[in-house]
C-alpha cells in the first residue's frame, strides 16, 4: 500500500489540508496518516494528528498543505522532517502556499515550482535558486511537485492519483467529490488585472479614456498625444505602474473586456472580437489563449455566470 502523509503543524492552511485528506484519505490504495509533532491548530479547528512528524522518513508520498503566513519562518523540526523524507526518497508535494515550506527546506532549489499567484513574487524574491512560474496550476518536477494556490490543491491531487493508478482512478475520485479530473490552462484565468488607482497619478486620466475606446484601433502615438507627453516619456510611467509596455497593457485590456462578456453575455465569439478591438474571431482566440491559457469559448463554459 502506498503510504501518505501529510505534515500538518500549526499556521497550515484547513481548505488545502481537507482536500489532500478527501482524496487519499478514503482511498483504500493509499495509507493516509497525518503527522505532526502536536495538536496542531488549524484555522478555526484543533487537529490532532496520528504520528509525529518522524513518520514523514518512511512515507512514499509526503504532502505539506498551505502555509497561512508567508512571512513566517516554518517551523524547523517541519523543514527537518520534509527534508529527511525527500532524501530518502519519498515523493514530496506542496499545496498552495506550502512551496515556502519546501524552498526553506532546499527542495526546489534548481526547479520550476508554482504557488497561489498572490505569492509569486514573494516566493522568487525569498529563494532566488527556484524558477517560479506564476501561470500554471501545478508544476511536476518528478519527486518534487508544487502545486497553485487554493483550488489547484484538487488539481495535483488528482494529477498524483493519476500517475499511480491511470486516469480511471483519478476520475472515479473526481466523480465522487463533483470536480473535473482535469482544468484548462493555468492562473492567468483567475488573476484580476491592477491599474493605478491615484488621482495624482500621471495615467490616471489616461487609462478610463482608453478602457473606454477599446472597441478602437488604438496606437502608442494615440496614447501618448492623449496624455500630452512623448511616446518615451509614456512607456517609462507605464513602465513603472503597471510592469509593461502600453501596447501589451491595451492588450491586456482587450483581454479582460473579453473575459467580462464571454462571462455576462451571450454574444457570439465574432462579436466579442469586435467589441474588443481585435477585429476577427481568430485573432481574438490567439491572443486569448496565449494570455488566458485556455480558448475564448472554454473560459465560457468554466466562467458563464
Amino acid at each position: 500500500m502506498h503510504a501518505v502523509a501529510l505534515a500538518a503543524t500549526d499556521g497550515m492552511l484547513s481548505f488545502e489540508l481537507t482536500i489532500a485528506t478527501e482524496v487519499f484519505g478514503d482511498d483504500p490504495r493509499y495509507g493516509f496518516a497525518v503527522c505532526g509533532s502536536h495538536a496542531v491548530r488549524v484555522g478555526r479547528f484543533l487537529l490532532e494528528p496520528d504520528h509525529g512528524l518522524d513518520r514523514l522518513a518512511s512515507a512514499d508520498t509526503v504532502i505539506v498543505p498551505g502555509w497561512a503566513d508567508v512571512d513566517a519562518a516554518p517551523p524547523a523540526d517541519l523543514i527537518d522532517a520534509v527534508r529527511a523524507a525527500h532524501s530518502r526518497g519519498a515523493r514530496v508535494a506542496s499545496l498552495c502556499t506550502g512551496a515556502f515550506v519546501l524552498a526553506a527546506a532546499g527542495l526546489l532549489d534548481g526547479l520550476r515550482a508554482t504557488t497561489h499567484w498572490a505569492h509569486t513574487d514573494v516566493l522568487a524574491a525569498r529563494h532566488p535558486r527556484v524558477t517560479v512560474d506564476p501561470d500554471v496550476l501545478y508544476v511536476d518536477n518528478g519527486q518534487v511537485l508544487t502545486s497553485a494556490g487554493k483550488a489547484a490543491a484538487m488539481d495535483l491531487c488528482l494529477h498524483l492519483v493519476r500517475a499511480d493508478h491511470g486516469p480511471a482512478a483519478a476520475n472515479a475520485i473526481a466523480r465522487r467529490l463533483v470536480v473535473p479530473p482535469h482544468r484548462a490552462g493555468g492562473q492567468a484565468q483567475f488573476v484580476p488585472a491592477p491599474v493605478p488607482a491615484r488621482d495624482d497619478h500621471p495615467l490616471a486620466a489616461l487609462l478610463p479614456w482608453i478602457t473606454d475606446r477599446l472597441d478602437r484601433p488604438l496606437t502608442v502615438e494615440d496614447l501618448a498625444r492623449q496624455a500630452n507627453m512623448s511616446s518615451r516619456h509614456l512607456a517609462r510611467h507605464f513602465r513603472a505602474a503597471t510592469g509593461t509596455t502600453p501596447l501589451q497593457w491595451l492588450l491586456n485590456q482587450r483581454i479582460r473586456r473579453a473575459q467580462e462578456l464571454l462571462e455576462h453575455t451571450d454574444a457570439g465569439i465574432d462579436a466579442v472580437a469586435e467589441a474588443v478591438g481585435m477585429g476577427t474571431a481568430t485573432t481574438l482566440r490567439r491572443h486569448f489563449n496565449r494570455t488566458v491559457g485556455v480558448p475564448p469559448d472554454t473560459y465560457r463554459r468554466t466562467f458563464r455566470s
